[in-house]
């Protein structure tokens, strides 16, 4: 007994020493990762270094450690694109930056208004005579946008170069809902108003194709004359008229293809393209790998010149995402938690308020808790104006109508002045096996809306009233923000999607501008003669350099990504698949009326390879755990 004892104290005591030393690396590596985060002192001479592997947005989500680190979901990197663009606008000026370094092999895609902010972010860099270098191994078309800005273009000799152009089809699920006898219950006011459509009918309807065609045909004239201006001896006729010819001509070989019609100049590896950067910008004096050069990333050259905070304030808020209701986001748009962010920056005596909206649109009660807040900030007499970025559509539109200036681009997609109400029920179906309903009510409306029973007529007839009435309220903002009359603001809302130059054409826009034009109408608007911008809401999370680099995700890290045609097509189609398994899913989800449109609620264009897994799903896998 003795004996077996001490063994086990000595295994305890194994146990224990492993555990502790385990503790102790934990940590060790921990205060590495904190110390190594972007600061001032680690400038070095040499290119910056934008290694987009992920999305561009305008607010980045919230992103799950747990989920991240655990179940190795997919989570694709988002970068804010105001970060981007300050980046690339300090390299301009910053001496120790000698060129600027795209490397777009991965990279997921973004608004058209934000790269175009990027891309006009790179021709100041030119513009002061520092180049500016873009590496791919497939170019689709929000790639080809920034490519477009870039003075040298590189690409892989096996990648390519493919312009899809917007677009596309719809699932509509009317038939399959009927072969269940699923009984979609609809309410809406809005000829235009479409998003209802794909559970009503098996087809887009003419006018929902009308519209979308004026607007995605708007938005590619957009996209090709920014790509024509960068880039003027790109053969865009020839590879969006023909693209099986332009491809055919060079054998079948993408990459040839792509550099007779002018998209790129140079073909070479990561390597090679390394090694040009390194000729520009002086050798990676930490690593002499083959292609390594000095390099700075963006959030060391942001914290080497913090934003200034003179003058007085001019409150920023960002509603980018869907508008639900509750405290959502950020990258979602919670009613509550905006509204709150609103009153915050009320009370801290901002001068004035700029709203910066990227929005598909969403909850109507959520969308009047913001615009209520809106009031609130302008009723002490400061002056409110909304900045528009790739989408103010729906409820996107319904916030912006306390604004005294509004802001858009041409690429802006917005309007869709429409509302409405959706819900299933099950009463047929359940009656195929044998299931029937019935009960006592006290009134029409006991029990009501019954799903799994049927509605009442009462019931159909006051939600539909109720529906019609928030469309009246809605014309009624539009037409008091926008100095028009109700019958005026219905003539070109119905629930229609436009274009920011038509919608400035409709008066449903004031003037073309950014979020710093935006900016300085409102200190102009608040008499001003010192201010500064001040951001509510959107401070980085201290910890998500650590996340990041514990789930593999850091700036240097590299997986491949779709290097050809059919891989380009391939992760497009997931995106497809994602989205089509999404529209399905929303029809039983638990909402109010709504304020949405059908071509806005499309996930973000493009998105990224699929991720390998955190590092604990890694070492779960090795280990036989899962």
């Amino acid at each position: 007994m003795v004996f077996a004892r001490k063994v086990w104290h000595f295994l305890v005591a194994i146990k224990d020493g492993l555990v502790l030393l385990f503790m102790l690396l934990f940590f060790f590596a921990l205060y590495a990762v904190l110390t190594t985060r972007p600061s001032a002192g680690t400038m070095v001479d040499g290119a910056l270094l934008l290694r987009l592997h992920g999305t561009v947005v305008e607010e980045p989500a919230v992103r799950d450690p747990l989920e991240g680190l655990f179940a190795g979901a997919d989570q694709p990197r988002e970068y804010k694109a105001r970060d981007i663009v300050r980046a690339i606008e300090l390299a301009a000026t910053d001496d120790r930056i000698k060129a600027v370094a795209l490397d777009l092999s991965q990279f997921g895609g973004g608004g058209l208004v934000n790269l175009q902010e990027i891309g006009e972010a790179l021709d100041t860099v030119r513009a002061a005579k520092k180049p500016v270098l873009a590496y791919g191994m497939a170019y689709s078309d929000d790639g080809v946008l920034l490519a477009a800005h870039a003075s040298e273009v590189w690409l892989h000799p096996l990648g390519g170069t493919f312009i899809m152009g917007p677009g596309g089809n719809h699932l509509y699920f009317g038939d399959l809902l009927k072969r269940y006898k699923v009984n979609v219950h609809v309410y809406r006011v809005g000829t235009y108003k479409d998003f209802v459509e794909p559970y009503l009918y098996n087809q887009a309807s003419e006018p929902s194709k009308e519209a979308r065609r004026a607007l995605l045909s708007a938005v590619f004239e957009e996209w090709k004359r920014d790509v024509a201006k960068a880039r003027p001896k790109a053969n865009l006729q020839l590879v969006t008229s023909d693209p099986a010819g332009w491809l055919a001509a060079a054998q079948g070989d993408a990459a040839k293809a792509a550099l007779s019609a002018g998209l790129v100049d140079k073909l070479g590896d990561e390597v090679a393209f390394g090694e040009r950067v390194k000729a520009l910008a002086g050798e990676d004096k930490l690593d002499d790998a083959p292609g390594s050069f000095a390099r700075n990333h963006y959030e060391t050259l942001l914290a080497a010149h913090p934003e200034e905070e003179a003058g007085d304030a001019v409150a920023v808020v960002t509603v980018a995402g869907n508008i639900v209701d509750g405290k959502a986001g950020p990258g979602t748009a919670g009613g509550e938690r905006i509204a709150r962010l609103i009153d915050e920056a009320n009370t801290d005596g901002a001068k004035a308020l700029v709203l910066r909206v990227d929005s598909p649109g969403g909850s109507v009660y959520a969308s009047e808790q913001i615009r209520l807040a809106l009031e609130r900030f302008k009723a002490k007499g400061r002056p409110v104006v909304v900045s528009m970025g790739n989408i103010a559509a729906s409820g996107g539109y319904w916030v912006s109508t306390s604004a005294s200036r509004i802001f858009a681009q041409p690429g802006t997609i917005t309007g869709s002045i429409g509302i409405f109400a959706l819900l299933p029920s099950f009463e047929q179906t359940l009656a195929d096996f044998g299931v029937k309903s019935d009960g006592v009510g006290t009134t029409p409306l006991s029990g009501q809306p019954d799903i799994l029973g049927g509605f009442t007529p009462e019931v159909e007839r006051m939600i539909q009233s109720n529906v019609e009435h928030n469309y009246g309220r809605f014309l009624g903002l539009v037409a008091k923000s926008r100095g028009k009359t109700p019958q005026q603001i219905d003539a070109v809302a119905q629930g229609r999607v436009w274009d920011g130059g038509t919608a400035r054409q409709n008066g449903l826009v004031d003037q073309f501008g950014g979020l710093d034009d935006a900016i300085g109408f409102a200190a102009k608007s608040a008499k001003l003669e010192q201010w500064h911008p001040q951001f509510y809401g959107t401070d980085a999370d201290p910890y998500a350099s650590l996340l990041e680099r514990l789930m593999g995700e850091d700036e240097d890290s590299s997986e491949p990504g779709a290097t050809d045609l059919a891989g380009v097509m391939a992760v497009q189609q997931r995106a497809r698949l994602a989205s089509a398994m999404a529209e399905l899913q929303w029809l039983g989800g638990v909402r109010g009326a709504q304020a949405y449109c059908l071509d806005c609620t499309v996930p973000a264009r493009g998105v990224t390879a699929p991720a390998a897994g955190g590092w604990l799903a890694k070492a779960a896998s090795v280990l036989g755990l899962r």
